[in-house]
């Protein structure tokens, strides 16, 4: 049986604005154009169904797409349906679409504020700090970091767990008011959001569980390097026994907050000290 992946609902998405943008064609009048039942292109567009390559070549050339362009597509579509993906860290359409459809989400980060709660200003010292993407593209970056972050504003939105390890907080970025809103912001803007402290020994990256109500679990981590989903059972499993432990170790919420209010009040009181610009 072929299960439907972060990937492939992606990859279908992009067929169906395809569609969109380039015919006036509906979903049905598209599956009388293509001599296909309707069905077909439903479950194509939402990824639930493995597209043969004819099938491509027929839906693209209809859409008025060159070969060049429905072999590229082709090229990526041949992974749509993988257990494992890795993609450049810097495509997060994958990851935006998997968190919208989402009814939970629960998130570990290690070294920095985690992504759906950082401020505009954090995530751009952050790019800078790093030095890994080019100074034309920080804008964009940040932008795209920021329209993630919508699903917190839905009325319908997934619930959003976060582990913090207490080091990430210790990881400064930018100047003292960067810090400081970027503490507040995880001290009110979030949903739950507990502290594991120091102390805890806990081996692992950044990570993610995103759960959904009609298809199965996905794993997610990411580095410089590449973003990686995982859908297999074995890394569902083991991200899950991370989370159980992590729940644990982890401070409850109104001892997290008092941890932040312990670093925002640091902050305050260094007001001539050398971490006032340490990016």
């Amino acid at each position: 049986m072929t299960y439907s992946t972060a990937y492939s609902r992606d990859l279908g998405d992009e067929l169906r604005l395809i569609r969109e943008t380039s015919t006036s064609l509906h979903g049905r009048a598209m599956a009388v154009q293509l001599g296909w039942d309707p069905s077909k292109v439903s479950n194509l567009e939402h990824g639930k169904a493995r597209a043969s390559a004819g099938d491509i070549i027929q839906y693209l050339s209809v859409c008025g797409k060159n070969l060049d362009y429905i072999d590229a597509f082709q090229a990526r579509y041949r992974h749509a349906f993988d257990p494992y993906l890795a993609q450049m860290p810097e495509n997060l359409r994958t990851l935006m679409m998997a968190e919208a459809m989402a009814t939970k989400i629960t998130w570990v980060e290690t070294t920095t504020a985690p992504g759906l709660v950082q401020t505009a200003e954090y995530a751009d010292a952050l790019y800078r700090k790093a030095g890994l993407v080019a100074p034309e593209k920080i804008a964009a970056c940040v932008q795209c970091r920021m329209d993630r972050q919508s699903i917190l504003l839905r009325p319908r939105r997934p619930d959003i767990r976060i582990y913090v390890l207490e080091r990430a907080l210790q990881t400064y970025v930018g100047d003292n008011k960067i810090m400081e809103e970027q503490y507040l912001r995880m001290l009110f803007h979030t949903h739950v959001l507990r502290i594991v402290p120091d102390d805890s020994i806990i081996l692992t990256a950044g990570c993610a569980l995103l759960e959904f109500e009609k298809a199965h679990s996905v794993a997610y981590t990411d580095s410089e390097l590449a973003q990686v989903f995982a859908q297999d059972s074995a890394a569902v499993g083991q991200v899950t026994r991370l989370f159980q432990r992590l729940d644990a170790l982890a401070l409850d919420q109104e001892q997290s907050k008092r941890k932040l209010m312990e670093y925002i009040s640091r902050l305050r009181g260094d007001s001539n000290g050398a971490g006032t610009d340490l990016a």
